[in-house]
């Protein structure tokens, strides 16, 4: 990548949570513990699913392949969140911040696509049984999941490349916790109208497509909800559904006012807030949320902790 020499000889400066320095220990706490719950949740679905054979069909293949994202997506931030949190020093390098927005875009818009995936899988399951295996098929499931990553690597690596090539004159802090291509959009001298459209307009076609899909999908499974006949398995079913439905609107929420905002209503403490939600809050609930009220899932994980404390007690 070219570099202009306005931007080649200088570090970026986080500045965080410099208005809230005072706090700092009680935000490093918090921040921890939602990253190691993320982590361990994810960790353990993935985990769970991988050696449970009876778990390897199309709604376990996308949930381990959203845990990973979310796994990539925490800590292609958090980490470096928590030790600016607590150190004097918080500069990034040049390439570190465009690595940065480069890996935590690229998990973000692939969580929002396999969000949607998830949707439509949800929907062939609850509104299709008897042909739920047919049209979710091994070979579709590979070639969604694979499209979504393709689509966003190599979408994004311009969008980071555009944003680099910018001359960086204005200043060398980034009000935020992260190289997030806003904030970073705010330090250019030179106008970024092109940037700014790109990015509304990648941002806003993968979000309204994945957005549509799920709109749709869940249309038809509430009004295939209301066709059962038992009270119980109505309560069951839509239970579940709204818990999916509230981790998506805080997901779809967030980003829609991250990036489809237009720059003048730009706000550094919203941004940084709606940001920590989806880059670590989302991450931690999404296993709590689409697998801990799985019974399939729940029984394998029992068995698995049995089997491991019989293993220590025989050790």
């Amino acid at each position: 990548m070219e570099i202009s020499n306005t931007t080649s000889m200088h570090n970026f400066t986080l500045l965080g949570l410099s208005n809230f320095i005072h706090l700092k220990f009680f935000y490093f706490a918090i921040i921890l513990l939602i990253y190691q719950v993320a982590l361990l949740g994810n960790t353990l679905l993935f985990t769970v699913v991988m050696v449970t054979p009876r778990l390897h069909s199309p709604m376990y293949f996308f949930l381990i392949q959203l845990s990973f994202v979310d796994m990539g997506l925490s800590s292609s931030v958090v980490p470096k969140i928590l030790t600016n949190t607590l150190s004097k020093e918080k500069s990034i390098s040049f390439l570190g911040c465009a690595a940065q927005l480069y890996f935590s875009s690229v998990f973000g818009e692939t969580e929002a696509l396999l969000l949607s995936i998830m949707s439509y899988d949800r929907y062939a399951a609850i509104c299709h049984p008897l042909h739920y295996t047919t049209i979710m098929n091994r070979k579709l499931c590979i070639y969604l999941v694979v499209g979504s990553w393709v689509s966003c690597l190599s979408l994004l690596i311009v969008h980071t490349f555009l944003t680099f090539q910018l001359p960086f004159c204005k200043s060398h802090h980034v009000n935020h916790y992260f190289c997030e291509m806003p904030a970073l959009l705010r330090l250019s001298c030179k106008d970024t109208w092109m940037n700014e459209m790109l990015m509304y307009i990648s941002a806003g076609i993968l979000a309204l497509a994945a957005f549509l899909l799920i709109l749709i999908s869940y249309i038809r499974i509430l009004l295939e909800i209301l066709k059962i006949k038992s009270s119980m398995g109505r309560r069951n079913t839509f239970s579940t559904c709204l818990s999916d439905i509230t981790v998506l609107t805080l997901f779809y929420g967030n980003i829609s006012l991250n990036y489809m905002c237009p720059n003048s209503s730009y706000s550094p403490d919203r941004q940084k807030v709606l940001s920590l939600l989806y880059m670590a809050v989302t991450p931690m609930l999404n296993p709590i949320v689409y697998s801990l009220k799985n019974r399939e899932y729940l029984d394998s994980l029992r068995g698995w902790v049995a089997r491991f404390k019989l293993s220590q007690e025989h050790f």
